[in-house]
């Protein structure tokens, strides 16, 4: 496989994982703003999209004292794949 290709598929990746970071982000915060109409419509938005992640880490978290730490984790985990990525990426040299 192409150099180029490779390392466009990584960065295509990298990206991803971060734009799905900024939005589990985005839904932690809005969690905090159940009861205002414009939060929850957001949130009916972003569950489908973040919570199948989120769950693979409640599973094994449980909330403690109301506070839902397995998002920390999944953030932790998310970081992690993505600096993976980012240090697999082949590095283009190209003028």
């Amino acid at each position: 496989m192409d150099t180029a290709i490779t390392q466009l598929i990584f960065q295509t990746l990298t990206a991803f994982l971060n734009i799905y970071l900024v939005l589990i982000f985005i839904r932690i915060l809005l969690s905090w703003f159940q009861g205002a109409e414009w939060a929850y419509n957001a949130m009916s938005f972003l569950s489908p999209i973040t919570d199948p992640y989120l769950n693979i880490f409640r599973s094994f978290i449980p909330p403690l004292g109301g506070i839902d730490f397995s998002a920390i984790l999944a953030i932790f985990a998310l970081q992690f794949l993505a600096r993976i990525l980012a240090s697999l990426s082949p590095v283009s040299t190209g003028f």
